[in-house]
């Protein structure tokens, strides 16, 4: 195995693991909820399509953020 790739294991610790996959899983109920939010109103289409574009859009970005944190490199530093 890669000693980089494994330098990066040995340093998420489990905890820091556990609390990201919670943490990946209440975003993605929010992001859920959203999502049926927005069919169940019933935006007319041109604005349905451009909500859903940015919501998958920053569900993509807050993903790719949860697993960068984990590297100790976050996309977006709070």
């Amino acid at each position: 195995m890669n000693t980089a790739l494994t330098a990066v294991f040995a340093a998420i610790s489990g905890e820091t693991l556990v609390h990201t996959v919670v943490w990946v899983i209440v975003v993605g109920v929010i992001f859920g909820l959203l999502w049926w939010l927005i069919n169940y109103v019933g935006l007319p289409e041109p604005f349905a399509k451009v909500a859903r574009v940015i919501l998958a859009i920053l569900a993509v970005l807050v993903l790719i953020d949860a697993l960068l944190r984990l590297t100790g490199n976050p996309i977006i530093r709070w």
